[in-house]
């Protein structure tokens, strides 16, 4: 079996593509791999973003390696449906930051006939499922779990940990807000989160 068209360059079936990992893992980066292929195989291509992730660009899909791709930013993730007519292919980055309909649109997408290809964290920094994701792990015809390297011993890496004390799901941020961990290492890292955080509040009620 070819593998190259195993993963859909020269196929128009609909599938479900997810690449899932922590921060800094090349998730964007693999998704630019692909639709970059795709579009080499002459096929119609459209890829979408969270509008609220512009850390980069405010409209391009960015990798960490500053490697890019023209995108649409979009508030509601249904708005993909009503913009995806006409594409054999269709990339969606930052999914967990969607809602939980984005399965729905997925799975009415891949139906349809289209090659959907999406990437996000599957963990938030509480090492806890990320927005859609799980569902769209179930769904997916084909899962990609990447990983970066720990920076604390090497390993593969497991979740990305916060480095700065907020505890809203999501915050943007790069290196200086969140470091990628593995599970012993994060482990580590939660409970000495937790110690400084008691010992913070401590301190601040013996001031009053």
């Amino acid at each position: 079996m070819n593998i190259e068209n195993f993963a859909g360059e020269n196929r128009h079936h609909g599938r479900i593509e997810v690449i899932c990992g922590s921060m800094f893992s090349g998730k964007t980066e693999e998704l630019i791999r692909r639709l970059k292929r795709a579009k080499f195989a002459k096929q119609n291509i459209a890829i979408f973003k969270p509008k609220l992730d512009n850390r980069y660009s405010d409209v391009d899909v960015v990798s960490h390696d500053h490697n890019s791709f023209h995108s649409t930013p979009i508030d509601n993730c249904a708005d993909i449906l009503k913009l995806s007519a006409g594409y054999d292919v269709v990339g969606i980055d930052e999914a967990q930051f969607f809602d939980d309909k984005l399965s729905y649109v997925c799975n009415t997408l891949a139906f349809r006939g289209i090659r959907v290809i999406i990437a996000g964290l599957d963990m938030d920094f509480r090492g806890e499922p990320f927005g859609p994701m799980p569902s769209l792990l179930a769904i997916a015809d084909e899962v990609t779990k990447v990983h970066a390297i720990c920076v604390k011993c090497g390993a593969l890496a497991y979740a990305s940990h916060r480095l700065v004390r907020n505890d809203k799901q999501v915050m943007l941020g790069e290196k200086m807000e969140y470091e990628p961990l593995c599970r012993n290492c994060f482990q580590k890292a939660i409970e000495e989160d937790k110690r400084n955080a008691l010992s913070k509040d401590l301190f601040e009620d013996n001031n009053l």
